[in-house]
């Protein structure tokens, strides 16, 4: 096995966990298996009780794991499925040591960091790290570890420790460092600087370790006088020179960072010190092809994003993701328009008039709406009333989790009569509770408790538009991470008025998806579809709602969830007033004709989601 450790310095939010996943594609384009494990080095056993604002989403695996939102990226960069295990964190480590010394294991010696807590590390990793993940048989043929926080973090130090021994147990041809780190420009002087990362890297030297390839974050590439200086300075070894130094500068989405990694010859150096000699370049035609052809769409579909956690674009990232891959499927440029849900509401016409006529209309100048998942009853009136709106006026709608209870809720009480219907979370004594607590939940245990991870959803329409999205099939797995679920006995008052729940578990009893078949796009899950997305295979449910979006829908149920590329070419042209980007090359750097680049706008201010 060989293990390939990516650690950060200067600040966090450089971007280690989408420079990890970018290396797993690279080798993986080499014709090599790849597993990625995160260590986290916070004492929370799981990412389960944190909130979003926190620590961004909580992405749950299909063995049920709740975990860091890298685990995210490596899924959909490397096309892999998980294990809980994958993700290790302080807290599982120390549990795992404590449940030992428990039971008498260590025979009455002292436990103490240094060597148990280490040791439990590094038989972590080494257990983890030949675990299939990819769906063949035997383990993989190398293994990216992204080890979370910043070089000098107090909280890392064991972690630190553990990797120092592993890589010296493991052997230097088994082992390569990669140190993501920080090279500012100040704009006084537009001056590359190389102080915060030498002081890094000596930091990182003191601890035991020592980097083989620096992947240097900045605005743009680095001056070769900036190579050789970061070279002599920070100890890269002195055979391999520069070409280990690497620019990971800004591009217009995370889709360019295996490119830049590749046009730089990241892998020819990782391989060189793996010893994996004879293996062969790297075959990125397809990741091109889709990165050439985001970077050239201009025909943009709206999708107004209604939540509670809208200042924080993490919150929601396999959601965003999602969308992405569903509207480059379509030939598509995603516009996110955010509207905070509590902005909907009366109380903020009061208030703050300006926010609540603000997000009015970026909800009714949207072309479709989403209401993702979420917990707590802030905003949930203002989601409530975006169902509604989408729902008369035939917008396209997709609601996740919290947003398919709510639509059931507004259906209750617009439709059904039902004024005080709602859901047991947010008032214990409604007298039609429409969303109730799972029998088999708790409500004083909080972690792990929900009903999580991959669950079997069976399809008794199969002329419904889900199924169809599906492929026609019978039946689908998909993850879910919920405690509340639709009152089942109140489900023949709903399908007797129109509201029709095409999609259930095995028994029957726990309604998965909601549909409005006279709508033409009004569908709710209880489960999260986002967490499967893939570049290269959107999910049918976010495929639905762009197309939907953007006129494409029926061509998308008679290919039974799929979208001809000769039909979404032809649909792109010049629709918006804005001609199609021609792409030309120069060298390894990509222009486009219009100016334009894939970037998810946020309200049309700029801030992209990358």
């Amino acid at each position: 096995m060989k293990y390939v450790l990516v650690t950060g310095g200067v600040v966090s939010g450089l971007g280690k966990g989408v420079t990890a996943s970018s290396i797993g594609v690279l080798l993986k384009a080499c014709g090599l298996r790849v597993t990625s494990i995160k260590i986290d080095p916070y004492l929370n056993t799981d990412a389960g009780t944190m909130s979003p604002f926190e620590h961004g989403e909580v992405y749950v695996l299909d063995d049920g794991g709740e975990v860091d939102l890298d685990l995210g990226n490596y899924e959909r960069f490397l096309d892999i499925t998980l294990t809980r295990d994958n993700n290790i964190t302080t807290g599982k480590i120390y549990k795992s040591v404590l449940d030992k010394e428990r039971r008498g294991d260590y025979l009455g010696k002292t436990v103490q960091v240094v060597p148990h807590i280490t040791d439990a590390i590094q038989e972590w990793i080494e257990r983890v790290a030949v675990i299939p993940v990819d769906g063949k048989e035997g383990p993989a043929d190398v293994c990216v570890i992204e080890l979370g926080g910043t070089i000098g973090d107090i909280e890392s130090m064991p972690f630190i420790e553990a990797l120092g021994q592993f890589s010296y147990r493991v052997g230097s041809g088994n082992f390569c460092l990669i140190h993501v780190s920080l090279v500012p420009v100040l704009n006084v002087v537009g001056e590359q600087k190389t102080k915060p990362t030498q002081h890094s890297v000596r930091g990182l030297r003191g601890l035991g370790l020592t980097p083989d390839i620096l992947a240097c974050r900045s605005t743009k590439a680095l001056d070769e006088n900036v190579k050789g200086k970061l070279s002599q300075f920070c100890h890269v070894p002195v055979l391999l020179k520069a070409e280990n130094i690497i620019t990971l500068y800004d591009v217009p989405n995370i889709w360019h960072i295996p490119l830049l990694l590749r046009d730089q010859k990241a892998h020819e150096a990782i391989l060189k010190r793996l010893n994996l000699h004879g293996k062969s370049q790297p075959d990125l035609e397809e990741w091109t092809a889709r990165t050439e052809l985001s970077a050239m769409l201009c025909n943009p579909v709206k999708i107004a994003m209604v939540g509670k956690y809208t200042g924080l674009s993490d919150a929601y990232l396999s959601v965003l993701k999602a969308l992405l891959h569903a509207a480059v499927a379509c030939h598509r440029k995603l516009v996110v328009e955010w509207v905070a849900a509590g902005d909907l509401e009366d109380t903020t016409a009061q208030e703050a008039p300006d926010a609540h006529k603000s997000a009015w209309e970026i909800l009714k100048g949207a072309d479709g709406v989403l209401v993702p998942g979420g917990f707590g009853d802030r905003g949930v009136q203002g989601k409530i009333l975006a169902a509604k709106y989408a729902r008369e006026n035939k917008v396209p709608y997709l609601g996740i989790c919290l947003g398919m209870q709510i639509a059931v809720i507004e259906y209750a009480r617009s439709v059904l009569g039902m004024e005080d219907a709602n859901s047991t979370e947010f008032d214990t004594r409604t007298s039609n509770p429409c969303v109730i607590f799972m029998p088999e939940g708790s409500k004083t245990q909080m972690g792990g408790t929900m009903r999580l991870g991959s669950r079997k959803t069976y399809f008794n329409n199969r002329d419904c538009k889900a199924a169809k999205l599906y492929g026609n099939i019978s039946s689908v797995d998909e993850r879910h991470r919920h405690r509340y679920e639709v009152n089942p006995e109140m489900i023949e008052q709903f399908e007797n008025s129109g509201l029709s729940f095409v999609g259930k578990d095995e028994t029957g009893c726990r309604m998965e998806v909601i549909e409005i078949s006279a709508h033409p796009y009004f569908v709710g899950v209880q489960f999260h579809p986002e967490f499967k997305s893939r570049p290269g295979k959107p999910s049918p449910l976010f495929l639905g709602l762009i197309a939907a979006s953007s006129g494409q829908l029926n061509t998308v149920l008679h290919n039974c969830g799929h979208l001809s590329s000769k039909t979404a070419a032809k649909k792109q042209g010049a629709s918006n007033g804005h001609p199609a980007a021609k792409l030309y090359q120069n060298g390894n750097k990509a222009k486009y004709s219009n100016g334009l680049a894939n970037r998810v706008y946020s309200n049309g201010n700029g801030n992209g989601i990358h």
